[in-house]
């Protein structure tokens, strides 16, 4: 039943590979020979009671499975590939609570709320707030002459955007970017942190928000928080429902986007031509393109609600689907040259941001921005970046992760 192309136990969400690689080559293999295919696991390795998913490997089966949620369910095993293997059913069973493990209709009335808070308006809003911020965050790395990228750069623009937006104090954005390390980062042994402490951490953070919005129902103020949880019987967010969507927030706007520009950062210094050519000309399509060459979202998953066909593939009801986006948004067939990094790729139909439907990312506005107004601010003030060491990579089941990036700022 497993790919005849792949090596015997071969597993795209082993977190030992991820430590060092994302697997291309391997992906190619299976968009070749069997685009849709079974990955066997051993019994309850991933979290779950089952023994393997398929990995969906091309770009417009990826597509497919992202738009018909009636089929393909997120909240059944939510959206997660792979747990840590003693996590307990419970455990996954409350992280249903969280938009991006929810089916519609339940996801279409809480995503129509927190839409409020990412329309063009609201992230024209801060564009000016950010730009000050991102100028700030390069000058101060710029003082220190050399260190690692991830912590003095990339990570803080986007806690700081997110504290922006919602109205989260400025002194407590090193909470929130502890939590969600945390919360993200039990696969990794270095960091010798546990599921426990994971799960520890996102209860702090949700105990923070729903604080946060209990205060706002108090006291409303001008800001997202007050907008989204003011008043519950005019299809407001509960305090509840509050607290698990700044826990969304944390992985999917802070993880996510710092990724992307650690990424984006590596891919301009590794590609030397392309940095000279963003510092004189600052490509507008320069975002998307460093989206799809990070996917800092490897794999979501979805699970069959009933016996379908996928890619010529049958699957059953009740096994899970793997989505790979890091193979999606390197499919020939969509993308010319997909190997190379191109700042001028236009168009660029990446599913970096998700593949389309409910799920969609609804903050790609706000992440594009972010990596825009960064990536400027360092062109500007830091034009002789360099290298002084390789990327060390996170250990993760799912997310592209670079945990340092050592250069010099002169």
């Amino acid at each position: 039943m497993s790919c005849p192309a792949l090596p015997e136990g071969f597993d795209f969400t082993d977190p030992d590979l991820h430590e060092h690689r994302v697997p291309l080559p391997e992906f190619a293999q299976l968009r070749q020979t069997a685009p849709v295919s079974w990955i066997p696991q051993r019994h309850g390795i991933a979290g779950y009671e089952d023994d393997g998913y398929w990995a969906v490997t091309r770009h417009a089966d990826v597509k497919e499975v992202s738009t018909r949620p009636e089929i393909f369910s997120s909240h059944r095993n939510t959206a997660i590939i792979r747990f840590n293997e003693h996590i307990q059913r419970d455990q996954i069973e409350v992280q249903k609570l969280i938009m991006l493990n929810m089916d519609p209709p339940e996801h279409t009335r809480v995503r129509q709320i927190v839409q409020r808070g990412f329309t063009p308006r609201a992230i024209r809003s801060l564009e000016d707030a950010l730009h000050d911020r991102a100028t700030r965050i390069v000058a101060g790395a710029k003082e220190n002459g050399t260190g690692d990228f991830v912590t003095d750069i990339a990570c803080e623009l986007p806690l700081q955007a997110i504290a922006e937006l919602i109205g989260i104090p400025q002194q407590d954005r090193s909470k929130i970017f502890d939590w969600s390390n945390k919360m993200v980062a039990y696969d990794d042994p270095e960091l010798a942190i546990t599921e426990e402490i994971g799960a520890e951490s996102a209860m702090e953070l949700i105990s923070y928000a729903m604080n946060l919005a209990s205060d706002r129902k108090q006291c409303p103020a001008k800001d997202i928080v007050s907008a989204l949880v003011a008043a519950e019987d005019q299809g407001n967010l509960g305090s509840d429902e509050f607290g698990f969507f700044v826990l969304l927030l944390a992985v999917a706007g802070n993880e996510t986007t710092r990724n992307a520009i650690s990424h984006g950062m590596h891919a301009f210094l590794t590609h030397p031509e392309q940095w000279e050519l963003f510092k004189h000309e600052r490509h507008a399509t320069a975002a998307d393109e460093i989206v799809r060459w990070a996917t800092p979202v490897m794999s979501f998953q979805r699970t069959a609600t009933q016996d379908t066909t996928l890619g010529g593939q049958a699957i059953r009801a009740g096994q899970r689907v793997g989505v790979f986006y890091s193979s999606a948004n390197n499919d020939p067939e969509v993308f010319d040259r997909p190997e190379v990094f191109d700042i001028t790729r236009d168009p660029n139909p990446h599913l970096g941001f998700g593949g389309g439907g409910p799920h969609f990312c609804l903050g790609k506005s706000l992440a594009e921005l972010e990596i825009r107004l960064i990536f400027n601010a360092i062109a500007d003030t830091l034009p002789g970046i360099r290298l002084t060491g390789a990327p060390r990579r996170l250990r993760s089941a799912w997310l592209n992760g670079i945990k340092e990036l050592r250069v010099s700022y002169a």
